[in-house]
Order: C-alpha cells, then structure tokens, then sequence
C-alpha cells in the first residue's frame, strides 16, 4: 500500500496526524498485508497504540496488547516524579500498573531498586510482566490485596493511575477509550475519587516511614484527591506539569 494512499486513508478516517501515524505503521508492519490489516483496525478506530503493538513512554516502548489501557503522555509526568524519589536501595509498587509503563520506568532509571507492580486485570498483569525486567515482581488482583505481607511497612514509593473519570464522563470520551479500553480502568465512580480513596485508604500499612504516595489526578480533582490523603495522615503537595498537562498529588508519610 503505497504511503500517499494510507495517509490520504488515515485522514478519511479522522485521523488528525495522518502522516505521523503512516510512518509508524509502515516502519512496524513487515509484510504488505500485515500493513493491510493495521491500517483496516486503525480506520475501524482501534488506538495507534493497540494497532502497533506498543506505545512510546518516556524513550522507552512499552508493549501494549489489545484490551488494555493504553498509558498516555500525561502520564509520564507521574513517572518522572516518581523515578526522581527513588532511592537506589528503595522499594517501589506501581499499583493498577496497567501495561507496567511506569514501572518501567523506574526499572530504568533506578535499576537497583526493588520494583512490584499489581492489576487487577489479567491481560494487563501479563503485558507488564514482559515490559518489566524479571527481577521485578508482578501480581494479579484488587489494589493491594494479591500483595505479600512482606511488603508492608517497606515500600518507599508507591505509584498509582488508578481511573478518575467519573462515571457520567464516560460517554463523552474519545471513542479510541471508549470503546476499546476497558470501563474499569476508566470509570473512577460518581466524583471520580473513588478507586484513588480505596489506594489512599490503605496506603499508610504499606508505605514506610518518610514513604511517598503519587496519584495522577486532574487539576480539578486535585484538592479532593490531596484531603482523601491528609485524612489518612499524610502531608501533600500538588504538583502540576503544563508541558504534559499533568497533575499528581504526592502524600508523604511521616518519619
């Protein structure tokens, strides 16, 4: 398929930054019809990212299979907070950990430190264990508990996307999310807050003294998610990124 045809395709179909993503597809496809068949699923409005088999993260590709959420730029905003707090002897947990996109990059920029990360979703348990290095430990399960009792009261830096649409935003998505991403690692309940208040809730028995909590939030959600923490005892800063749109809470258990 020649190139003009695929963006000229790309662009009928919607596709804002036709000649980017023409590029990808022709450098990832190695035989005519495989290209056939991803420009056919990008048309039908699978995400890039599903259709390519990975996704672009903080210089790293991360392997993304279909069905599971796909990370999103913002997104590594939280990473980038995250690998700047841990220590080279740290424990780290990227909790609801998807793909493991930031798990992964905290595999990378701080190799020696010991790295969990959890889903509550097998397909997305499964795509993280291949993204991450096999020292890293992956569970399978709801927040915290397919974790070891070993980990409480150790883990220096707890990561976590956890979904803070909430429910009646759904329909007004893209349909890339709507439609080909699962609702729960969408849907954070009524006001959004409810998945990151189970995270925070629980947080304190895990963390270790002087520990961090990151939660990715929007600027809206931002003082609920920073009270949910102080009520548990943690001490909170709201940290904001306009190059990514971004915005984490960081919940510090004291020393």
């Amino acid at each position: 398929m020649p190139y003009a045809t695929i963006v000229t395709t790309l662009r009928a179909a919607g596709c804002v930054f036709a000649e980017d993503e023409a590029d990808l597809l022709l450098a990832t496809a190695d035989t005519p019809a495989k290209l056939a068949a991803m420009v056919a699923r990008r048309v039908e409005g699978h995400p890039l990212e599903h259709v390519l088999g990975w996704a672009g993260f903080c210089g790293l590709r991360i392997t993304v299979t279909a069905g599971v959420f796909v990370p999103r730029r913002r997104t590594e905003f939280l990473a980038e907070q995250a690998a700047a707090l841990l220590r080279p002897e740290g424990v780290a947990l990227d909790l609801c950990c998807g793909a493991g996109a930031v798990a992964a990059v905290l595999a990378d920029r701080v190799p020696s430190a010991e790295l969990h990360a959890a889903d509550l979703d097998a397909t997305a348990a499964d795509c993280a264990r291949g993204n991450l290095p096999a020292t890293a430990a992956v569970y399978r399960g709801d927040l915290y508990g397919p974790l070891p009792a070993t980990l409480r009261g150790r883990i220096s830096v707890l990561v976590a996307n956890a979904p803070y649409v909430p429910t009646d935003a759904i329909p007004f998505l893209p349909s890339e999310a709507r439609d080909h991403e699962p609702h729960f690692t969408l849907d954070g309940g009524p006001d959004g807050l409810a998945v990151q208040r189970r995270v925070i809730a629980q947080a304190p028995r895990w963390l270790a003294p002087g520990g961090r909590l990151l939660i990715e939030t929007s600027t809206r959600q931002a003082v609920g998610t920073a009270a949910a923490m102080t009520a548990r005892g943690l001490t909170t800063d709201i940290r904001t990124s306009d190059d990514h749109d971004a915005t984490v809470v960081v919940g510090t258990l004291p020393a």
